[in-house]
């Protein structure tokens, strides 16, 4: 009776079976899929764009001036006059006249007036020079100014021919031409110039320098030229006292004297010449030894 009671209570249910039912296709799936054909659409002419009207001014009857609106400054002659008579104007200057004149001079001359300098004579011996300017180049030499290598031979500073020369033509007054071109030899460097003054062909001498390696030819250039300014000036008696022994076993004997030194690297020693108000240059020193070791 009680398991008939319980089966009351628990009534048998059938259960829906778990196994899937067929799935039918999909209608819009199944049918085949068609893309519709792409066509270009016709590029149609661009509309023009408007142009711009220009701007039309009557200039026949009333022209358009656009400084017209902006005042004019007020001169100088219109607030003082007076002031403005003192002012010297390019007409009345009396400098600038002449150096229009000279611009207007050289500007007529014609290419057949030109001077070579490089293979031109021009005014050699023409003319001499003044009283006054053969007096400042054969000035005899201040001693003070001379200087001495250490071999012996004394020689003037070149910036003192340049002073000289300076002095006697006026800076611009004269000029170094170069007759070649530069000579480049073994460890040496040459070249031929000409000294011009006040347009006229003074001298010429060929300057040499010696060099050591490529990086120092312009600097044995500027050498070179030097070189030659100063066998130049020998024509306008600039220090002609160089040249002459008398002068230069004299000169010795008096402000030079020979004195043994040593290298203060490798304790070489030898014999210069050097003033005698002047001090041995670095890298030697003085020194009492006569000896010379290696």
């Amino acid at each position: 009776m009680r398991s008939r009671a319980i089966q009351l209570l628990r009534p048998f249910r059938s259960t829906p079976s778990l196994r899937p039912s067929p799935i039918s296709p999909i209608p819009a799936l199944s049918r085949p899929v068609t893309t519709p054909s792409w066509k270009p659409k016709p590029r149609t002419a661009a509309a023009p764009r408007a142009s711009r009207a220009p701007l039309v001014t009557d200039t026949s009857t009333n022209p358009v001036d656009p400084q017209a609106a902006i005042a004019s400054a007020p001169s100088v002659s219109d607030i003082n006059p007076e002031l403005a008579a003192q002012i010297p104007t390019p007409s009345t200057s009396t400098g600038t006249s002449a150096f229009t004149a000279a611009l207007q001079e050289g500007s007529n001359k014609g290419a057949g007036d030109k001077i070579d300098w490089a293979s031109s004579f021009h005014g050699l011996s023409t003319l001499p020079f003044p009283a006054e300017t053969a007096a400042i180049l054969m000035k005899p030499l201040d001693p003070r100014d001379v200087e001495i290598k250490p071999d012996g031979i004394i020689y003037l500073p070149e910036i003192k021919y340049r002073r000289i020369l300076n002095q006697a033509f006026g800076p611009g007054g004269w000029g170094l031409a170069p007759r070649g071109e530069l000579i480049i030899a073994e460890k040496l460097v040459t070249r031929e110039y000409a000294l011009v003054v006040h347009g006229r062909f003074i001298a010429e001498a060929r300057g040499e320098c010696q060099y050591f390696t490529e990086e120092t030819i312009p600097t044995a250039g500027e050498g070179c030229k030097s070189n030659a300014l100063m066998r130049c000036c020998k024509d306008l008696g600039i220090a002609s006292e160089l040249w002459d022994p008398r002068y230069i076993r004299e000169f010795k004997k008096t402000h030079a004297h020979e004195v043994w030194v040593e290298h203060v690297v490798n304790k070489k020693r030898r014999q210069v010449w050097k003033l005698k108000d002047a001090d041995v240059a670095y890298p030697y020193k003085e020194t009492k030894s006569t000896g010379a070791r290696a």
